[in-house]
């Protein structure tokens, strides 16, 4: 099978990110870039994606990138992102879980739009990324400026409350009130004066400055130091609060895990878990994180696997079991034997998810991105008409300079570019937490407006644990032992859950496997069983009524298989038997439909390969409203065409399955669902949104979640603009002042980033 080709890609790691509009700016720049297909900035994290034109040089592109971060974000760390590195101390055993993450939160503050001087940039240095000697060097650097302006600031802080106390002759005011302003906008000055050298005119620097110097001209001296002083402080505060969601964003990629034991010689050794091989032997200790997929030859103990399931309870495991990585083992040390290596395991492929949700944005950031662009410079030429007009007209100067000084300062988009993708994200992580993987903030948005919702049955309504329940004998010739003999040899290659229930009721019964030598012959028939050929010419056929059909072999459907699925045994075109298997229902599926009946979802549609009986009786005891029975895999595909076809623009349609048969529906579908379970390749691969214990009490959950999710992204952009708009009629009008103007902008800003970081403690009802 040839392999697909791999994308020319840069992943880079920007460490002190913490300016929403000017990593805004920054994707943009990259965007423009000559041979730059895609490049996405997940602010959450600070990671940027890059995808290039083939002939790109990824190192020379680097370069460029490293150069436009830095010309925007002067004081941010850049470095490639490669999850191959670690953290040699961690190898080595003098660093704790603890003290890594601890390692990171140091205040990585620096001076940029929107004056980071107090922020503490935890994230995007994670464990394993960042060696100790950068981060030192790094440390030292932000503290010294951080130690620097928070001096100037208190300062100017204490000269401005002095001028506001004493009374002073004119020319003493005047000095007091420029030096504070001088010491606490002196950071915000510089910058706006390097971006118009720059080019880069319209940012918030570039209107606080104007707002304030225009202020200081028309004799507003208090209000111009208010202005600075008081957006610092929101700025300040807003920060905070997006640390503080981005904290909580970062406990999601906890899951990495930082070292493995590997057993050499009988001697246990540190090593980095990229350097373990498959079949290799790994020890896990009481409180460790298995740090790759594999199975237990020695020991047994139970696991929190909250961290990828969502699950409270502890899962017992024992010699012969699978253990994923990312579960923590909370008893006793175990032997594995390495299944996966790092690259192709469960945690490797959450990360990855989780780590690349934030380029698949929705359609709401994709406007708030656009809007910003083009916001800004109307808002300055609008308020440039507002105090040229009426200056024309007569008015005085310095009443409407005031008035438009006011508007320049509510005029900044912040509290959108902010809030909205950190809703995303928190949705994302919220949903993360409860064990479901969104692929993106699109799928996660189009989730709310989901009406239809098509299941499979089997392995997703079902659990696919088929068993054989009953064996009939049709011809005196053959007994029920010949039937399930040669039943069995007709399933030997199969990979249909049903054929493997028949050979495993084989083994089951006579202890020994299928003789594959008596095999002369054998085709698998799409949809419809095996036809297969012995050594001795006899043709035996296994499968269901259209296989009896397409071969003329009579048959009495006596209704035997109401209740289950059968499979017919015939030889040399006779039939002479069948064999009933069944197949139970999931305990939470009824509870499941039910759920979704609350969230006003109009449709849930069941499509099987069952027989009619079967598709009644399941569909009558879960509530189900429509079913289609009997379908090969291309009539479900040409079933979910049809539906789509019937639904309105506005509606969304939701397919659930397996992830492994139903990939083709899965495409066609709005936003698909995968029930693989975890470690499963297929089901992350197939579906938009990966359930990682194949729980469907899930399913309505990340529908709520997704309401959730986009009700706080509509309460921000509507408060947001409702505020914003009041405040610049009102002070047009003359009815609002500067302070005013400050709270529209960082204090909408602030109470935006609050009313986000709602989603991520979204509490299970």
């Amino acid at each position: 099978m040839e392999s697909l080709k791999k994308p020319n890609k840069i992943d880079i790691q920007i460490i002190g990110v913490a300016c929403a509009n000017c990593a805004r700016k920054i994707e943009d720049k990259i965007n423009s870039l000559n041979q730059v297909l895609e490049a996405s900035l997940n602010f959450a994290t600070g990671r940027i994606s890059i995808i290039l034109d083939d002939n790109a040089c990824s190192e020379e592109y680097f370069n460029k990138v490293k150069k436009i971060i830095l010309d925007i974000e002067p004081h941010v760390q850049v470095e490639k992102f490669d999850r191959h590195r670690v953290n040699l101390s961690v190898v080595e055993g003098t660093c704790t879980d603890s003290c890594c993450s601890s390692s990171h939160s140091h205040d990585h503050s620096h001076n940029h739009s929107h004056d980071h001087s107090h922020h503490n940039h935890s994230l995007g240095g994670t464990c394993g990324h960042t060696d100790s000697k950068t981060l030192k060097k790094s440390n030292s650097k932000y503290k010294n400026f951080i130690n620097k302006n928070a001096l100037f600031n208190m300062v100017g802080t204490i000269l401005f409350i002095i001028g506001l106390i004493f009374e002073f002759d004119a020319n003493i005011e005047f000095g007091v009130f420029f030096i504070a302003y001088l010491l606490v906008a002196k950071d915000i000055l510089n910058m706006a004066i390097r971006n118009i050298l720059r080019g880069s005119v319209f940012d918030e620097n570039f209107l606080m400055s104007i707002a304030s110097i225009g202020a200081f001209l028309v004799g507003e001296y208090p209000e111009a130091v208010a202005v600075m002083l008081f957006y610092k402080i929101g700025e300040y505060f807003q920060d905070k609060a997006v640390n503080k969601s981005r904290d909580s964003i970062k406990s999601l990629m906890s899951i990495r895990p930082d070292y493995a034991n590997l057993m050499i010689d009988g001697k246990i050794k540190k090593v980095s878990p990229y350097d373990v091989k498959i079949d290799d032997i790994i020890v896990v200790k009481p409180g460790e994180r298995v740090p790759l997929d594999g199975q237990i030859i020695q020991g047994e103990s139970s696991f929190d696997t909250s961290n990828l399931t969502g699950e409270s309870m502890l899962r017992y495991l024992k010699e012969d079991d699978e253990v994923l990585s990312g579960f923590i083992n909370k008893q006793k040390l175990i032997k594995l034997k390495v299944k996966e290596i790092f690259s192709n395991s469960t945690v490797s492929k959450i990360l990855d998810l989780v780590e690349n949700a934030g380029s698949k944005k929705a359609n709401a950031e994709k406007f708030i991105t656009k809007f910003s662009r083009y916001y800004t410079p109307i808002v300055v030429f609008v308020a440039a008409l507002i105090a040229i007009i009426p200056i024309l007209l007569g008015y005085s100067h310095k009443v409407w300079i005031y008035r438009a000084l006011i508007f320049l300062v509510v005029s900044c988009p912040c509290a959108l570019v902010v809030s909205i993708p950190l809703s995303f994200f928190g949705g994302i992580g919220g949903a993360s937490k409860n064990g479901i993987l969104v692929k993106g903030g699109n799928y996660l948005e189009a989730l709310k407006d989901a009406s239809i919702l098509v299941f499979d049955k089997t392995g997703t309504l079902t659990h696919g644990n088929f068993k054989v329940s009953e064996i009939n004998t049709l011809d005196s010739s053959f007994s029920k032992d010949d039937i399930l003999k040669l039943a069995a040899i007709c399933e030997i290659h199969t990979t249909h859950p049903i054929g493997k229930s028949i050979v495993n009721e084989h083994i089951r019964r006579f202890k020994i496997n299928v003789d594959e030598s008596v095999i002369k012959d054998y085709e698998d028939i799409l949809g419809h069983g095996v036809k297969t050929i012995d050594k001795d010419g006899n043709v035996i056929l296994a499968g269901n009524k259209r296989l009896m059909n397409k071969f003329d072999i009579e048959f009495k459907d006596d209704g035997s298989q109401d209740f289950g699925s059968c499979v017919y045994i015939a030889f040399n075109n006779v039939l002479i038997g069948s064999i009933f298997i069944e197949d139970e229902i999931k305990s939470n599926a009824k509870q499941m439909i039910s759920n979704l009946k609350n969230l006003n979802i109009n449709k849930v549609v069941m499509l099987t390969g069952d027989i009619k009986e079967k598709a009644i009786k399941v569909s009558k005891e879960l509530g189900i409203d429509e079913f289609y029975y009997e379908l090969l895999p291309a009539d479900k595909i040409k079933k979910v065409e049809e539906l789509n076809n019937k639904k309105s623009k506005n509606e969304k349609l939701v397919f659930v399955g397996d992830g492994i048969n139903d990939a083709p529906v899965l495409a066609l579908s709005d936003i698909g669902f995968s029930m693989g379970g975890v470690g499963s390749d297929a089901a992350i691969e197939a579906s938009d949104i990966v359930l990682m214990n194949d729980d469907l009490l899930k399913i309505p959950l990340a529908i709520d979640i997704s309401r959730f999710t986009n009700k706080i992204v509509w309460q921000n952009i509507i408060f947001a603009f409702v505020v914003k708009i009041a405040v610049m009629i009102l002070g047009t009008f003359g009815m609002a002042n500067m302070w005013e103007a400050v709270f529209a902008d960082v204090g909408v800003a602030l109470i935006a980033v609050l009313n986000a970081s709602r989603i991520l403690r979204y509490k299970v009802k």
